[in-house]
């Protein structure tokens, strides 16, 4: 029984398996276009959002059926017909048929026959500039379909990786072949210099592998990780070390084949069309623009294009269709077939007319027009208007201080000492709300500015000259609250952001407490008198004080406090009783030459600590860290006057392998 159903089952099983080949092998219709039905669209293709279709492979790889299942559909036949015609091409870069090749080929003749047709729209256009460069450094002609597997003929072509323009350089390789790149330029998306430098990076690679297959798999893995795999494998082929490849790479040789078979029969599978628009070369011409700012767009619209951006397609290395004022000098390509419409005007007037928008004068601002019987609504323009027409600048609403922390300060005790929130110490010097503070560290406080006007007179304008004549910027005393009993003036430094403040002259001093008027009584911050109660005179020391605190709670300074107990240190202990009092035989003289001792004996260990350093000070070596891809050769290239021999006796290499992140010394 179950023999007769085998054999009636066999049958069946064969019909099925050659039904569905005939059936796979009908080629899809392009679907007719016409101009009558495509929908319109504006000419400015500044105004219209284009959907554009994935061009490239590196960028958009197209999934690719299992090798041997298509070899299995695939006729007899057509399998002859593609293995003959592959091997009758009379070139020498790799043309060998097998069935990851045949996979390819079913794909850019079937599969994807919107992707070919697009790429023979633009043949026309780059393949005599790759076939010029190619014969001028004697390589293969067919190296021209190395373009298409790269970025399918789109000089602006970016790959997920980095890789850009139509060899698809990387930013080390690039920089390896001259090409330059900055925010204006990209010379990875000049056709012509792109392709010259692919030429020599193609010649560099075949003389050190001497296979046009090998050569094609270190263009798209790296030259360093080629000579890995065939030091590793001992294997010196492509097909030989092609199982020990990442799967990009395996597939990038039979894509290049199945890519040349494709261009060279698209006739023969009717890849051709009428409705194709093909894009052919035509003559240029060059505008110098000598370091002026230029707006393509602007030239575009001169020269009566409807496209605004026909002359930026036309200079694909430009990142934005305009260059700024003072930029390097520069040749914009133009067809020739635009001088005559250029040669009406003179140059300076086609460039003034192509400035761009950013570096035209910008418009004045409209003044108020004051209306009788009506008061205009106050705003701070009219207010500082006001101010300047009167001849005296706004005052600033606020300042910024400059506070360091001290050991036990907390953003609420720097808050609570400026009469400021928390929440706003914290929004000003980034912190969290966990943040903890570290001591000697700055915080950025701003506090309002006391409202102080110039008194009328000859001694304001005299006091006002000798400042402008010295630079010099009067000391602000700011109230700050201490505690909760009472308040006491503390100068705060604070910050000139316009230019640094030098030190104030004894002479200007002198001039400036000559000619200051006197203060009212009230607003003169008279020191607190101390009782007479000699408990008052002394301070106990309690934990968490520290020098400053004190010195700062008690109306002195820190040099005072430590003159006054003769304190050698900064350093206070819980317990120890501090002298607030004046001593009877403490004379200026005597104070000065006391605060000097300290101040200088408190800088000597950081100088002490900055002597040796200074002393030891060497130059530094020059490191090269080692990226993927990376040989003795391409390291030695970027660093001038550097050859591989001296690299290897800078780091001691016996061989001429290295690996990545490894770090070698450059310049000793």
């Amino acid at each position: 029984m179950k023999k007769s159903l085998l054999r009636a089952a066999v049958p069946l099983l064969f019909a099925a398996s050659v039904v569905r080949p005939a059936v796979a092998q009908v080629r899809p219709e392009l679907p007719p276009t016409s101009p009558a039905q495509a929908p319109p669209v504006a000419d400015d293709s500044l105004r219209v959002n284009l959907e554009l279709l994935p061009d490239s492979l590196v960028s958009a790889p197209v999934p690719v059926d299992s090798v041997k299942l298509v070899w299995l559909r695939t006729p007899p036949e057509l399998r002859d017909l593609v293995g003959d015609r592959i091997s009758c091409f009379e070139t020498d870069v790799p043309h060998v048929f097998n069935s990851h090749v045949l996979a390819f080929v079913r794909l850019f003749t079937e599969r994807q026959r919107g992707y070919t047709q697009r790429v023979l729209e633009r043949e026309n256009l780059y393949f005599p500039l790759f076939e010029k460069y190619l014969a001028k450094y004697n390589l293969p002609t067919d190296l021209k379909y190395l373009a298409v597997v790269e970025s399918a003929l789109i000089p602006t072509a970016k790959s997920r990786v980095g890789a850009t323009g139509l060899w698809q350089f990387m930013g080390p390789t690039a920089n390896d072949l001259r090409l330059r790149r900055d925010e204006w330029v990209d010379e990875r998306m000049n056709p012509e210099k792109a392709t010259e430098a692919a030429c020599k990076h193609l010649r560099y690679l075949y003389g050190v592998f001497h296979d046009w297959e090998m050569v094609l798999a270190a263009y798209n893995w790296g030259a360093g990780n080629m000579q890995k795999v065939v030091r590793r494998t001992g294997k010196k082929t492509y097909w030989e070390v092609h199982p020990h490849l990442p799967a990009e790479t395996r597939n990038y040789v039979p894509t290049f084949t199945a890519i040349m078979y494709t261009m060279k029969y698209a006739q023969q599978h009717q890849l051709h069309s009428p409705t194709l628009k093909y894009q052919y070369a035509e003559a240029m011409d060059t505008l110098q623009l000598g370091g002026r700012a230029f707006d393509l767009t602007r030239l575009a619209r001169a020269c009566g294009y409807p496209d605004s951006m026909t002359l930026a397609r036309l200079n694909p290395e430009l990142r934005k269709p305009w260059l700024p004022q003072g930029y390097r000098p520069y040749a914009v390509q133009l067809p020739a077939a635009a001088r005559p419409a250029l040669a009406v005007v003179d140059r300076e007037t086609l460039f003034d007319y192509c400035r761009p928008l950013a570096e035209l004068p910008q418009p004045v601002l409209l003044r108020p027009v004051l209306l009788a019987g009506i008061e205009p609504f106050p705003a701070r323009s009219l207010a500082a208007a006001g101010a300047s027409a009167g001849g005296h600048a706004t005052p600033p609403r606020y300042r910024r201080v400059r506070h360091t922390v001290k050991r036990g300060e907390t953003v609420a005790s720097v808050a609570e000492r400026y009469e400021v929130s928390a929440a706003q110490v914290r929004r000003w010097n980034n912190l969290g709300k966990r943040s903890a503070l570290t001591p000697r560290s700055q915080l950025v406080v701003f506090v309002p500015s006391p409202a102080t006007q110039l008194p009328a007179g000859p001694v304001a304008t005299s006091e006002t000259h000798v400042l402008a004549a010295t630079n010099i910027r009067p000391t602000l005393a700011v109230p700050v609250r201490v505690g909760t009993s009472r308040t006491k003036p503390v100068t705060s430094e604070v910050e000139d952001i316009t230019a640094p403040t030098p030190a104030r002259p004894a002479a200007a001093k002198q001039v400036l407490a000559a000619t200051r008027p006197a203060r009212p009584a009230s607003e003169v911050a008279t020191p607190t008198a101390l009782p007479d109660n000699p408990a008052s005179t002394t301070y106990t020391v309690r934990r968490g004080d520290f020098l400053e605190k004190v010195a700062r709670t008690h109306g002195l300074t820190v040099a005072q406090l430590m003159a006054r107990n003769k304190l050698a240190t900064e350093t206070l202990t819980p317990g120890q009783k501090l002298n607030l009092q004046e001593l009877a035989a403490e004379p200026a003289a005597e104070l000065l030459t006391a605060t000097r001792e300290t101040a200088a004996a408190a800088q000597e260990p950081a100088r002490r600590a900055s002597r040796p350093a200074s002393r030891s000070l060497l130059p530094t070596p020059q490191v090269h860290l080692v990226q993927p891809g990376d040989t003795l050769y391409n390291i030695s290239r970027r660093y001038q006057g550097l050859t591989v021999e001296k690299l290897r006796e800078l780091n001691h290499l016996q061989s001429d392998e290295v690996k990545p992140g490894q770090k070698l010394i450059v310049k000793s």
